[in-house]
């Protein structure tokens, strides 16, 4: 379509089918489609050729620009304004992430006063949000197999609480082990039960917001009452929450697995437990669907074990290590605890082999802190 040659209409309007010669483009930039358009329609839509790009021409500069979202021209002057400066991807990807409610960072600063020695084992807050988001789009059911100080369960909680507003059982009222949004915690630890169920009942009583999080702190000057009894129970708007004190979790899970009770199937199982049996917890949520439902999600948690299944992977388990270490006590503790890291990487490694192996699952490895696994049921 070049110059015109003649005074005949010998087009076709894009947009209306009249004959007419006129030849334009677009006038939204993002699309710039050529086109044979007549005069009306050139006039009723603005030079463009449909009314989305009429729409996006007519909100050109007045389209509330995103959080974080700037335009060519605003990006060196977004550059110069911005403090952070980001040395690794993961931290890159925290910083644009949304962020986490002020009650989870308590609790992580809670486990560190009160646990130290287990500060590391805390899903933390880019884990945590995947947990979170991922109840949201279920039924709000999960099963959490390891409570430890609760940190999981509360992005779990949370998650259940929107799938329920968003569900359509908000007039069924608060779900519980016969269903609705439901968390049931099973955990063997008394003291780490003493922590996460006084977590979840700052959680259930004022919720996530700064005022949770202060009433939290004051939980870090202790004294923390070992959990007693054998259950706790709480909720979160349309949400409930169980604490399930237990001896040995997989038994519990086997016996809710093949008996006829009243507990509805979940939609997710989290197993952060013994890492010796994880393929056993796979086996008795899989064998059926009366515990976790068809299609749903078995997440096993530090499936990457400090990166040290590279090695069981590369070089296996040497036995020649089971020798009696030397030196000094400092050196023999640390030769035994890595030894010991060694061994449970290898058990991990074996479960990472067997399960990816599995004809009733599928399985989604993601290199997320201590790497975490996506397991659906088929």
């Amino acid at each position: 379509m070049g110059r015109r040659i003649t005074d005949d209409q010998l087009g076709t309007c894009y947009t209306c089918g009249s004959k007419t010669h006129l030849v334009s483009n677009c006038k939204n930039e993002n699309c710039h489609r050529r086109m044979v358009q007549c005069e009306n329609c050139v006039d009723s839509l603005l030079g463009t050729c449909s009314e989305g790009c009429k729409g996006r021409v007519v909100n050109a500069g007045m389209v509330p620009k995103r959080k974080g979202e700037a335009t060519n021209n605003d990006v060196d002057e977004t550059r110069q304004e911005s403090d952070e400066v980001y040395t690794n991807v993961d931290d890159y990807s925290s910083g644009y992430s949304s962020s986490s409610p002020s009650l989870f960072r308590q609790i992580e600063l809670n486990t560190a006063a009160l646990l130290p020695s287990g500060a590391h084992m805390v899903s933390g807050a880019m884990q945590g949000s995947l947990l979170k988001m991922l109840a949201s789009q279920t039924s709000g059911r999960v099963l959490e197999i390891g409570s430890f100080t609760g940190y999981a369960t509360a992005c779990f909680l949370e998650g259940a609480a929107i799938a329920g507003e968003l569900g359509e059982r908000k007039e069924a009222g608060i779900g519980g082990r016969e269903g609705g949004p439901f968390v049931l915690s099973l955990e063997r630890d008394r003291r780490a039960l003493g922590i996460a169920s006084a977590h979840i009942k700052v959680m259930s009583e004022l919720g996530l917001d700064e005022d949770a999080a202060e009433e939290a702190s004051k939980l870090a000057d202790g004294p923390i009452v070992d959990f007693e009894g054998d259950s706790v129970s709480f909720t979160y708007g349309i949400a409930g929450c169980e604490f399930l004190r237990v001896n040995d979790a997989l038994a519990t899970v086997e016996e809710m697995a093949s008996s006829q009770s009243q507990l509805a199937p979940f939609d997710i199982a989290f197993v952060d437990a013994d890492k010796t049996r994880l393929m056993d917890y796979v086996d008795a949520l899989a064998s059926n669907d009366r515990l976790l439902k068809k299609g749903g999600l078995i997440i096993v948690d530090n499936v990457l074990w400090k990166g040290l299944v590279l090695d069981a992977n590369n070089n296996g388990y040497d036995s020649s290590d089971e020798t009696s270490p030397t030196g000094s006590n400092e050196e023999k503790a640390l030769l035994k605890k890595n030894r010991r890291a060694r061994k449970l990487a290898m058990k991990m490694h074996q479960f990472n082999s067997e399960v990816v192996r599995d004809e009733r699952v599928e399985v989604v490895m993601m290199p997320i802190r201590d790497g975490l696994s996506l397991i659906r049921k088929r």
